[in-house]
Order: structure tokens, then C-alpha cells, then sequence
């Protein structure tokens, strides 16, 4: 399938039609009421009637589009997972030398920072229905951080190749450690801030880790 051909079926109305440019209006501001909506009410008790109303339009509007309001959910999610993509960008661009990629390191701490608060309210609705065992939400959340944990780990291989890195643990496991730390740090930023510890500290720790983790040296000073 092309890439057109994928955007046209993320596209398509509940009943499988593609919907014209007034139809793609209606159902974007359906998905932006559903995600501002979510960050005051918990996804359970957020109501069809409700979204419908806060967009101007019917109940009988909303299911022209989404068959729930976990369809509706869900697309916000599988949308957020084409924006983590630039977190193995990071990655890839980041010398590892020095400074330079220890300042590497640190942009990639705080892209994850930006990107928890960005999309909290989505995430917590991804973590709650993973937990649950919904396969849906599963899959969004391998496919946000797949891509990073796989150029992670391809990164501490070329290390180890190049001779920059002695580490003997295999990088898909190191990759996933790195991520999940990522991961819940950044998710659980306030809860840090609450009893006491700056973001700012938190950046820094993060950083830190990353790159003597990847490179095998101590971060610069």
C-alpha cells in the first residue's frame, strides 16, 4: 500500500467512505474535541453527546466517523505515533563524540520531556487500555517506541563494531532499558517534581546515562 493509499484509509468515515473537505473538517474537529476534552475527563465517563456538543454537531455526526469514543481515541493515538518517529532521528544524527554528542544526548531527553506533555492525556488512555490487555492500544504503544529501541540498539552495535564501546550485553537489551527509562521518567515527571526533584535534574540524569550508556564514557563536564 502507498503512502496516499494508507492516509486515505486513516481517513475514511465509520462506513468506509472517504469524506469530502467538509466531511475531513467535521471529523478533525471531532478528534481535537476529543483530545482536549480528555485532559479534564477521564476517558471512561467522556460521552459521545458530549464531544458532539463541544464540536458543534450531533451524536449522530460523530458515528458518521468513529464507532466509540475509543475509535476516536485510538486515531489520536495511532496519529501520535508518527510524530515519535523523530525521536530516532535524534539518534541517528547524534555524533556520540564529546560535547556534541552529549548535547545530543540531552536533546533527546528533552524531546521526550516536550512530547509526554504534549500528548499526556493520550498516553495515559494508551497505558490504562494496554494494561487491560486491549491489542489496539498494545500496538500503538510498541509502534511509538519500536523504532527508537531498534536505532538504539543498531547505534551501541556500530559502537561495538567500530571498537568505541566494550560492552558485551546485547544492544536490543540495552536499547530497551534506555527507552523505558525514557519512558517513565518522562511519564512520571511531576510525581519526581512533587516530592522535590527538578526537571531540569531529571534532563540531566537522563542525558547522562544515555550517553555514557552508548558511548562507554564518562559525559563531559
Amino acid at each position: 500500500m502507498t503512502a496516499a493509499a494508507a492516509a486515505d484509509d486513516a481517513r475514511r468515515a465509520a462506513d468506509g467512505r472517504l469524506p469530502g473537505r467538509r466531511g475531513q473538517a467535521t471529523r478533525q474537529r471531532l478528534l481535537e474535541c476529543t483530545r482536549d476534552m480528555l485532559r479534564a475527563t477521564s476517558y471512561r465517563d467522556l460521552k459521545v453527546v458530549d464531544i458532539a456538543r463541544e464540536a458543534g454537531t450531533s451524536p449522530a455526526t460523530f458515528y458518521q466517523y468513529f464507532g466509540d469514543v475509543e475509535a476516536a481515541i485510538l486515531v489520536l493515538a495511532e496519529e501520535m505515533t508518527q510524530q515519535g518517529r523523530r525521536f530516532s532521528g535524534l539518534v541517528r544524527t547524534n555524533s556520540w563524540k564529546g560535547r556534541a554528542g552529549y548535547e545530543g544526548a540531552l536533546d533527546l531527553a528533552d524531546e521526550f520531556i516536550r512530547f509526554w506533555d504534549e500528548h499526556q492525556s493520550v498516553l495515559r488512555v494508551v497505558d490504562l487500555a494496554t494494561e487491560e490487555g486491549d491489542g489496539r492500544f498494545a500496538n500503538v504503544r510498541t509502534h511509538l517506541l519500536n523504532d527508537l529501541n531498534n536505532t538504539l540498539a543498531d547505534t551501541l552495535d556500530e559502537m561495538k563494531q567500530a571498537g568505541r564501546h566494550p560492552d558485551e550485553v546485547e544492544p536490543l537489551a540495552t536499547a530497551g532499558v534506555l527507552v523505558a527509562m525514557l519512558a517513565h521518567v518522562s511519564a512520571h515527571r511531576y510525581g519526581f517534581e512533587f516530592w522535590g526533584v527538578r526537571t531540569a535534574d531529571l534532563r540531566t540524569a537522563m542525558a547522562r546515562i544515555i550517553f555514557w550508556t552508548v558511548t562507554g564514557t564518562k559525559p563531559p563536564s
